[in-house]
């Protein structure tokens, strides 16, 4: 199923619906969609415990693969992911510690090999030849970064995607509306300096389970939508977690085997999932290995249901 053009290719009754309202592949927000290109020689995160600190000091022959193993949820750079049909980017960002440069990097645990604005260059690049293709980008962690370094961070990110950039004020966020404003990017920025700039919008509720099994995982989301869904954007996480504990006395698991082992009932779930605006239904659903798994073709089926909602007119 090719997903580089699905949004221009829904049926025409699903343009007048608000994304809001559509399912949306995406990468999750506890597992960094630039996991793929994790530098393993980076140092690791201000945020880590000393403790973690103090034993990848001295066993770092051991703690980097495993880190390496667990931090990473796919192979696929994000140009591959969004042709793969990717439409919602969770973007850990963050300053390295000791870096004289202006340089910025995703972050998982550890650092990434590319910066955060040669990646988004790619993706600003993928856009341009998938003009009718809407992508929402959520920055958030801003680890290591101060008001000076926000400021200078947000320039850059208006100027590289410049008329591309939905400003929050839009009131009426449809694939048609969209369109003809020639807006492709709702940018995120879980930052309160977010707030001077109307090009930016606030954060993207995630709904992350925490779990490392299918029915944990699904035991919590279907609570969360017990409670009702946020009005505007929302996330609902796939992805699986183990704890430290479980990564050390299981090593001959991976995020990958963990993922795969429960695809199948995940896979179940999420096809009696339903769009929409109903309190019970799902926006944007993200998983890990979106090129192994077939996540995006199943979420994007979903939207066909809304063609028998009583309130599109077919």
């Amino acid at each position: 199923m090719d997903l580089r053009d699905w949004m221009s290719q829904l049926p025409q009754q699903l343009w007048e619906t608000e994304l809001t309202q559509l399912t949306l592949p995406g990468k999750p927000g506890s597992h960094d969609a630039m996991s793929y290109c994790l530098d393993i020689k980076s140092p690791l995160l201000r945020s880590e415990s000393d403790s973690f600190r103090i034993l990848d000091k001295v066993f770092s022959c051991f703690t980097r693969p495993t880190i390496f193993k667990w931090a990473t949820t796919q192979d696929k750079s994000i140009e591959d992911q969004l042709s793969m049909g990717i439409r919602y980017f969770d973007l850990r960002v963050a300053h390295k510690p000791h870096d004289s440069s202006s340089d910025l990097y995703f972050t998982h645990v550890i650092y990434t090999h590319l910066t955060v604005l040669e990646t988004l260059l790619s993706v600003e690049s993928w856009l341009e030849s998938h003009p009718r293709e809407i992508v929402v980008l959520a920055l958030s962690h801003f680890e290591g970064m101060n008001d000076r370094c926000h400021e200078s961070f947000i320039h850059s990110l208006k100027k590289l995607f410049g008329s591309k950039l939905c400003p929050r004020t839009e009131s009426v966020l449809t694939l048609r509306s969209l369109w003809a404003s020639g807006y492709q990017v709702i940018l995120s920025y879980d930052d309160h300096s977010a707030a001077r700039h109307e090009e930016l919008w606030p954060d993207v509720p995630y709904n992350w389970a925490n779990q490392r099994t299918a029915q944990g995982v699904i035991g919590y989301l279907d609570r969360k939508k017990d409670v009702g869904r946020p009005d505007g954007f929302f996330v609902s996480g796939l992805n699986l977690t183990a704890d430290r504990y479980y990564i050390t006395t299981t090593p001959s698991q991976t995020l990958r085997t963990l993922t795969l082992s429960n695809w199948a009932c995940l896979q179940t779930w999420l096809q009696q999932q339903l769009p929409g605006s109903d309190p019970h239904s799902l926006n944007i659903v993200a998983g890990d290995f979106v090129g192994t798994l077939p996540l995006c073709s199943v979420v994007v089926a979903l939207n066909h249901k809304l063609l028998h909602n009583k309130f599109i007119q077919i």
